[in-house]
């Protein structure tokens, strides 16, 4: 029992990302379903942000860019399918982690929403350890990304400094 324990505390997937500077965005027109959501949620030390329907997130979304959606299927005037599809194909959206929450349950509507692009999805009546769980792994996973494409980001402009200083006729060190 001890190894089980000593395993658990030292296990790499313990967490060590800071989810304090993380965005989470809840979209679904049903405000029940927001505050559960929201309640769930609450144990993360995201900011967490409401919308009701899909036009009311896009303007949320045009503001401040969230890390991760968890975007409800079915809602009036723009369907989270619509949203989704819309924020995957534009360049400057698409890298928003994306899990629609839906109480359809036939196939063709998981096809659908892994066409659209959606990262995951979550059946309702949506239960709190799989939700947390799920909203709390892909968020880390998108934080990791952003800090790896920052990383490589400031490698790929050293590099271009150093060409330049080359070109220049510079001796690099």
């Amino acid at each position: 029992m001890n190894e089980t324990t000593t395993f658990q505390a030292t296990h790499p997937s313990a967490s060590t990302i800071d989810l304090s500077d993380a965005s989470i965005l809840l979209v679904d027109d049903n405000v029940q379903n927001l505050e559960l959501m929201q309640a769930y949620l609450e144990t993360l030390p995201a900011r967490i942000r409401t919308a009701e329907d899909g036009l009311e997130a896009a303007a949320l979304i045009d503001e401040e860019m969230p890390d991760l959606i968890l975007l409800d299927v079915m809602m009036p005037r723009m369907s989270g399918f619509e949203l989704c599809q819309k924020l995957k194909s534009n360049p400057n959206t698409r890298d928003i982690v994306i899990i629609m929450v839906t109480a359809l349950n036939e196939v063709g509507d998981f096809e659908r929403a892994v066409e659209c692009g959606t990262n995951d999805f979550i059946t309702k009546p949506v239960n709190k350890l799989e939700l947390v769980t799920r909203v709390k792994s892909l968020l880390e996973l998108a934080l990791v990304k952003r800090r790896y494409d920052q990383m490589l980001g400031l490698t790929q402009r050293r590099e271009l400094d150093d060409r330049d200083r080359v070109n220049a006729g510079e001796k690099l060190e």
